[in-house]
């Protein structure tokens, strides 16, 4: 990475100049920096300072331009095929006179953490909130020399093959980003996590700090109806307010509770903990795709499910689940997740597995390509079905080829009946779909199974 940033001819200055807030984690990553992005916008529309912020973040949902973001915008398609050309070309030939006409380019993740550097410099940003892929220490993203503040979401059991197999080892990888004389916060974890994060701080000679719910955070803001909300929100506050502290002007280097109050209202963040109502529907969307976030999103669904209607039935509950994955065992999320909504009360009187394809006429997403697994799908969603019917034998199991499926399904039993609610959740792949779906972006990027019948493109 720091090879291909010189070629860019892009120094440790220009890095460091960016101002950096550099968050791993398992669980909550996208969250916090867009909590931290929020916060800093509201506070540079008061002060002057920041007043252009900058974000990093992975996997997107519908637009590959989603990862890259300058004052809560993707960057536009202008921009970002400006951008992209100008690394591509400048390290497909400076490559070619380095290794004797062989091309050693980047791979896909290294690639767009750099192209994201590039477009921040290009773009002059004053803060940069920067998102880790999967680790840290070994962290395509772990080239900011000297960030300004760093900090760790919830850790869990996720991407064990390339971090584990404990969860000491993930909080290992997880704190490589700690850099000498920059200041650290986490969520809370557990003691195992802990003792590793003290451990790691020390011997980087970090300042560490655990970060607990702030009790001044407002009990009916809209984004922090699901409880890891308030965590993450916390970790978000200590951040900006320590950005502020070390880069802002002395008069303006506090985050206000007003600034604090209007970042949360103006908080957004698609597919995570999100509602949608369509008439007498009612969408729960969230990207869970571990068993620590599972539970989370069925914490959140129970929660914001009313138990009763005074004027009428209450609406049935479905759930919308799928998950293929060479890391996560599909199954074992599911079992997760079925414990943790039976088990608080929230039973879905129908459950519809389906799959990661979009439309029922096979038209995808150009730049969304996804490996087929192992296992034939109709063997997954066999599976999956009698799973859930050892949990609860009297819900009803239906199967989709598709997404579109999938939710004209809900939509139509909705329709039979007093209303639905409908929890989709157990991959960001599925959320990404059904949003596309729900709320479709102004041209989609829409190719036939072949490849063949162009539509419009939108990356």
């Amino acid at each position: 990475m720091q090879q291909w940033l010189q070629l860019l001819g892009h120094s440790d200055h220009d890095i460091n100049n960016l101002n950096v807030i550099h968050i791993a984690g398992t669980k909550g990553k996208g969250s916090t920096c867009a909590f931290v992005r929020s916060l800093l916008r509201v506070h540079g529309s008061r002060t002057g300072f920041p007043l252009k912020v900058g974000m990093y973040t992975s996997p997107d949902l519908r637009s590959i331009r989603e990862r890259i973001q300058i004052n809560q915008q993707p960057i536009g398609k202008e921009m970002f095929t400006k951008y992209f050309f100008e690394v591509w070309d400048r390290l497909s030939s400076q490559q070619q006179d380095i290794t004797g006409g062989k091309e050693k380019m980047p791979r896909f993740l290294q690639f767009l953490a750099l192209l994201a550097l590039h477009t921040f410099i290009r773009e002059e940003v004053e803060a940069t909130i920067y998102e880790t892929h999967h680790g840290g220490e070994y962290d395509a993203t772990n080239v900011v020399r000297k960030p300004i503040v760093t900090g760790i979401t919830s850790i869990g059991l996720d991407h064990i093959a390339q971090l584990g197999p404990t969860i000491e080892d993930i909080a290992w990888h997880k704190a490589g980003i700690f850099k000498s004389g920059t200041p650290a916060f986490s969520a809370p974890q557990e003691p195992a996590v802990a003792a590793v994060l003290q451990a790691r701080a020390a011997e980087k000679r970090v300042e560490l700090k655990f970060v607990e719910v702030d009790s001044s955070l407002p009990s009916n803001a809209h984004a922090l109806q699901a409880p890891v909300q308030r965590i993450n929100c916390s970790l978000a506050l200590a951040l900006a307010g320590t950005f502020l502290e070390r880069k802002s002007l002395p008069e303006n280097h506090h985050l206000t509770r007003d600034d604090a109050i209007q970042g949360i209202e103006e908080f957004s963040w698609p597919g995570r903990f999100e509602i949608i109502e369509d008439g007498s529907s009612k969408w729960f969307l969230d990207g869970a795709h571990n068993e620590l976030s599972v539970k989370q999103a069925a914490e959140w669904f129970s929660k914001n499910t009313a138990t009763q209607r005074v004027n009428g039935p209450h609406p049935l509950r479905i759930l919308i689940y799928t998950h293929f994955s060479e890391e996560r065992d599909g199954v074992a999320l599911l079992e997760t997740l079925a414990n943790a909504l039976i088990g608080s009360g929230v039973r879905p009187q129908y459950v519809i597995f389906t799959t990661y394809q979009e439309r029922q006429d096979g038209r995808a997403r150009i730049d969304k390509t996804l490996k087929t697994p192992e296992m034939p799908f109709p063997d997954f969603l066999a599976l999956y079905s009698n799973l859930w019917m050892e949990k609860d034998p009297e819900a009803v199991i239906v199967r989709q080829d598709a997404i579109e499926g999938a939710l004209n399904f809900a939509k139509g039993i909705g329709k039979q009946h007093n209303g639905t609610e409908t929890l989709v959740t157990g991959s960001l792949h599925l959320v990404g779909g059904a949003l596309n779906l729900l709320r479709p972006l102004d041209g989609d990027v829409c190719f036939d199974s072949t490849g063949n019948g162009k539509e419009t493109v939108q990356m």
